[in-house]
């Protein structure tokens, strides 16, 4: 538990413990900060919106990666730079990043590689990946790989913690983050919240009401 500001409504509080940690935790991992170079895949999420907003705040350039109807939400948010999947493949382009950070899992671990800085760092999050094993191969090819590179390779397994929502909450608070939800449903309509997440992915978050 971690105190609400007055200006943070329930709503927007609500997106706050696990998505927005999560995008915290990882930018901390790949360390990002002022004049750093953040590609961003998943970019339109419940993580990613966050991951850009947070990156902003950092000082660093984000570039982000999503479909099409979502290109323009990533660019209000903050990103420098966006990339429409659907139409361009970042991991066969010339820019280089110094953090990746992979909320989709849609692209092999050396395809990522590929487009990092000799010193980047690659972060993968372990909520994404194949429909069977989902990101445990690519994590252990990260793992076991890493050691031997200039790059570092790194997994992100989010942690449940208080620690990052006073700071998370007081962005929010003087509107410097503002968390992005796709659609709220009272909470007598859970089913068709859930219904609804599992036919379409969702711009940001889904927030159930009492």
């Amino acid at each position: 538990m971690a105190p609400k500001p007055a200006e943070v409504t329930f709503a927007q509080a609500a997106t706050l413990p696990v998505a927005a940690t999560t995008a915290l935790q990882a930018l901390r991992l790949g360390e990002a900060g002022p004049g750093r170079t953040v590609l961003v895949n998943g970019a339109s999420g419940g993580v990613g919106t966050f991951t850009v907003q947070l990156a902003r705040t950092l000082g660093v350039e984000v570039t982000g990666i999503c479909s099409t109807r979502n290109a323009e939400l990533v660019r209000s948010i903050g990103a420098h730079h966006v990339i429409d999947h659907t139409r361009e493949d970042v991991t066969r382009g010339s820019g280089r990043f110094d953090v990746v950070i992979d909320l989709a899992g849609n692209h092999r671990l050396s395809e990522f590689r590929r487009v990092l800085t000799p010193k980047g760092v690659y972060v993968s999050s372990s909520g994404a990946g194949g429909a069977v094993l989902g990101p445990l191969p690519r994590l252990i090819a990260a793992a076991a790989t890493s050691p031997f590179l200039s790059q570092r390779l790194r997994g992100l397994a989010s942690r449940r913690s208080t620690e990052g929502l006073p700071l998370l909450a007081g962005l929010v608070a003087v509107g410097k983050g503002t968390p992005v939800t796709e659609r709220t449903y009272p909470l007598h309509e859970t089913a068709d919240a859930i219904r609804f997440l599992e036919a379409e992915h969702a711009r940001g978050k889904i927030v159930l009401t009492a």
